[in-house]
């Protein structure tokens, strides 16, 4: 990591400058810049295989870049999202137990990070019996537990119908707004993703083009990689919700020991 310049402003985060990553030959990153400050949500877009999950586990410090450098503030709380998280189906874990498998925690603080993402209800659930939709809140709910500054999240929507995705997204934004803390995302979805994001960066291996979300869907690279995709459908997602979408039916497992919060 790198000393703070005095050109960065006070609310930064996260800065990583000349970002170069190479395996086998093959440049998956190249000369890549990021930033992200305090209640801001920027996200990663691009198609698969574009770089996106690396670039954020070298921003996480997970993977060092070949060249460029990584500046994250001091003593900074980080919560993290992976995109895969296999678990071992003849172990018996239940949310509670996982939760607190990373970190010790009281049972009103599991409580409380649960109840920040809805699912409340899950505290003694098995992990191998939840939807799509409750593993993701699930898997928030960890994050959160470490009160984090700075959250990253890696394709935190995957696998979920757009009434799935739109409830995570939602619940993205409502973290953001409740805690001020900073989000940095990776997604290859674009219709709504776009509309829960402060900043896009359009990544194939380099930055393509960055900037808010309506300024890039009309730039010619943003279009030269997403030119199938009819921008009159994107549009339609652009809205703001300003409510959390409830958890669908499709998205939760009834059983007679569970239930939906009201």
């Amino acid at each position: 990591m790198t000393a703070l310049s005095p050109a960065t402003p006070s609310d930064t985060l996260l800065r990583a400058q000349a970002i170069t990553f190479r395996r086998q030959g093959l440049t998956i990153l190249d000369a890549v810049d990021l930033a992200l400050s305090r209640e801001e949500i920027v996200t990663l877009i691009g198609p698969n295989g574009a770089g996106k999950s690396t670039l954020l586990k070298i921003a996480l410090g997970l993977q060092k870049p070949d060249t460029g450098e990584v500046w994250r503030a001091p003593d900074i709380r980080i919560g993290y999202v992976p995109q895969k998280l296999n678990i071992n189906p003849a172990m018996p874990l239940t949310v509670r137990r996982f939760i607190t498998l990373s970190a010790a925690a009281s049972t009103r603080e599991v409580e409380s990070v649960l109840a920040a993402t809805g699912v409340s209800f899950l505290i003694d659930a098995s992990v191998h019996t939840l939807s799509g939709g409750e593993w993701q809140r699930v898997l928030l709910s960890r994050a959160l537990l470490h009160k984090p500054a700075l959250l990253f999240l890696d394709e935190p929507a995957q696998g979920l119908d757009v009434s799935g995705q739109n409830a995570i997204y939602a619940l993205i934004r409502r973290i953001r707004d409740t805690t001020g803390c900073g989000i940095l995302l990776a997604s290859h979805d674009l219709h709504l993703v776009m509309a829960s994001s402060n900043r896009v960066l359009c990544l194939n291996h380099h930055v393509c083009c960055t900037g808010h979300p309506e300024e890039i869907r009309h730039d010619p690279a943003y279009q030269s990689l997403f030119g199938g995709i009819n921008l009159q459908q994107l549009a339609f997602y652009q809205h703001h919700h300003d409510h959390e979408h409830p958890l669908c039916e499709h998205e939760h497992h009834h059983s007679p020991s569970r239930s939906a919060h009201p």
